[in-house]
């Protein structure tokens, strides 16, 4: 199958668990996913790392669903949150994604997150966890 755009170069086989055949197979599948090539992944790392606001994370979270089509969730953890490890922040699997990107950008994000406790108090806040009356 051919793209009119580049697109991610595949893992080597055993590397990844991402199953891009699914994608390449399927001439309906959704194929936005493989726009995030290498160099466009550390572009987003680079830019979630330059994040300073809740608004801003969550129109990031946003154009990935708009453009690429994965869904990003951050939320408190089941647990206590005391440190920014006790997020649960996850793209969600989908064919093409790539395990390294599934870690990178959560990674991303709680770097940002611990330059930023403002950002983790308002996604506590969003969830209601202040217990506002």
């Amino acid at each position: 199958m051919t793209f009119p755009f580049p697109i991610r170069t595949e893992c080597p086989p055993g590397a990844c668990d991402c199953r891009r055949e699914l994608l390449e197979n399927d001439p309906q599948a959704d194929v936005r996913v493989l726009r995030l090539t290498r160099e466009e992944e550390k572009r987003l790392v680079e830019r979630i790392a330059a994040i300073g606001s809740y608004a801003e994370l969550m129109r990031v979270g946003q154009r990935l669903q708009e453009q690429l089509g994965v869904t990003l969730t951050i939320a408190p953890g089941p647990n206590e949150v005391r440190t920014v490890r006790g997020f649960a922040i996850e793209l969600a699997p989908r064919p093409g994604l790539c395990r390294k990107t599934r870690q990178a950008v959560p990674a991303a994000i709680r770097r940002c997150l611990e330059a930023h406790p403002e950002i983790a108090f308002a996604i506590l806040d969003a969830h209601d966890l202040f217990g506002r009356p």
